[in-house]
């Protein structure tokens, strides 16, 4: 049997955790635009949702970007076929970011109802579309994808849209606005707060149940139990994602605590899904042995080991520079609050 260096490990480890960081981070404010629609009752509660997200989410994406540069320098070949085999979605992706990226910045240039209303519309496409299809794409490579041995896609964005695909989108469009509607609490103050808090109540009811339909669902399309039932200590991510759940319902008077406890439920279930794969980064359902792993998918040891001294250097700062942003802006978005800032 071929010894396996440590360095891929820690990287795909590293990977999973980039992109659970991301779901925590980018996944309230990308929430927020989820439910403003079906929340806000004026423009001033439209403000104040733009304002709950306004200061942060830029410096939330900045680890989607890490996530996928990590992908691309660490595992070149699966980076590869993953922007071939998921290009439509993920170009889908990339230009519903963008809108919504713009919506944030042009929303108060024209002094206009229907200006203000096509941003809106933009808003909230920018912020479902991302959560349904990072749900879909996870969830298809849970399930593994038709690859063959030579990395090359044999599929459709329609085959992506199956059961299990479509299951993993809908968990993540109510993952991300129940964690949204817990940040929304945290942020806004007086009737806005309420509904938020009660918004987030009702959302947890459809997420439970989605969770277990999900995880009861990769017990039959997927194989990510067996790397548990070989190593019961992994047991302890779909514990943590299964207790976090129901303990951020017990605490669910308390915004902060529930929505820490929202955060350690994305860590928990992010987890479950990708060191179930392991070691494959991209499963392959034609066959496994055409499978993209952290063995023949990864970059040279060398690359590697320098890749991990900048990334030790680096990611320090960048953290420093996210928790100085979120003390910075840690205040209540109030009306008076909203008077003093630039109206979004």
């Amino acid at each position: 049997m071929t010894e396996v260096s440590i360095f891929p490990i820690i990287w795909f480890v590293l990977w999973g955790l980039l992109w659970a960081v991301y779901f925590v981070m980018d996944g309230f404010d990308l929430g927020m635009g989820v439910l403003m629609p079906f929340i806000s009752s004026g423009e001033e509660e439209r403000r104040a949702i733009y304002n709950a997200a306004g200061p942060y989410w830029d410096a939330n994406e900045v680890w989607l970007i890490t996530a996928g540069g990590v992908t691309f320098a660490a595992f070149p070949k699966a980076y590869a076929v993953m922007f071939s085999a998921l290009y439509a979605p993920l170009l889908l992706l990339l230009f519903a970011l963008i809108f919504r990226a713009v919506s944030f910045e042009y929303r108060n240039k024209v002094d206009s109802p229907s200006w203000r209303g096509f941003w809106d519309l933009c808003q909230f496409l920018g912020s479902f579309l991302p959560a349904l299809l990072l749900g879909v794409a996870f969830a298809n490579l849970f399930q593994g994808i038709p690859i063959d041995g030579d990395g090359i896609y044999h599929g459709n964005i329609l085959k992506l849209l199956n059961p299990y695909g479509l299951l993993g989108g809908v968990l993540f469009v109510l993952m991300f606005s129940y964690h949204g509607a817990l940040w929304l609490g945290l942020k806004a103050d007086g009737a806005l707060r309420e509904k938020a808090m009660k918004r987030a109540r009702t959302i947890w009811i459809y997420l439970t149940g989605v969770a277990v339909a999900f995880l009861a669902a990769s017990a039959y399309f997927t194989t990510l139990y067996n790397n548990i039932i070989n190593m019961p200590l992994l047991g302890i991510f779909p514990l943590l994602a299964v207790v976090s759940l129901l303990g951020s319902r017990a605490v669910i008077g308390s915004a902060l605590g529930a929505w820490i406890l929202s955060a350690l439920f994305i860590i928990g279930a992010t987890f479950f899904g990708v060191l179930g794969m392991f070691p494959a980064l991209l499963p392959s359902n034609m066959d496994p042995a055409y499978s993209l792993t952290i063995m023949n998918a990864a970059s040279s040891e060398l690359t590697l080991k320098i890749m991990l001294g900048v990334a030790g250097v680096c990611v320090p700062i960048v953290i420093l520079y996210q928790f100085w942003v979120y003390v910075t802006f840690s205040y209540r978005v109030t009306p008076e609050e909203l008077k003093k800032e630039e109206a979004y």
